[in-house]
């Protein structure tokens, strides 16, 4: 790997550096709340890298003004248009993921997913 290429793209870095920390979050923690935690963070290194992909040096947003018409001007609105939809979809799967997690929460007096497994079991289901 080249280090000037690494130091001229560090927002990428940084981006797939923290989806690698929420995904290891994810797979590594017993507690639902930090899994939670740590989707969140995946979900905003995406969101990171989309509209770093998006941007370019120079140009502005897409609102047309003075009459400049020309796309060279103006930068790509699809990876900011994404990035907004995604965080909306975000909030709502982190609402209804904490939901269900005080749901199993009041019913087994624990967050811990292995507990909650092994009761499962226990129970039958």
């Amino acid at each position: 790997m080249n280090l000037a290429n690494l130091a001229n793209n560090y927002e990428e870095a940084v981006a797939m550096l923290l989806f690698v920390i929420g995904f290891s979050n994810l797979l590594l923690q017993k507690n639902l709340i930090r899994k939670i935690i740590g989707l969140n963070i995946m979900d905003t290194a995406v969101y990171l890298f989309l509209a770093l992909k998006g941007y370019i040096e120079g140009r502005k947003a897409p609102i047309v003004v003075d009459g400049v018409q020309s796309m060279e001007a103006y930068v790509n609105p699809i990876p900011s248009g994404l990035v907004l939809t995604g965080i909306v979809v975000s909030v709502s799967v982190s609402a209804l993921m904490l939901a269900l997690t005080i749901r199993l929460y009041r019913r087994y007096h624990t967050l811990d997913l292995d507990e909650i497994t092994t009761r499962l079991k226990k129970e039958g289901l």
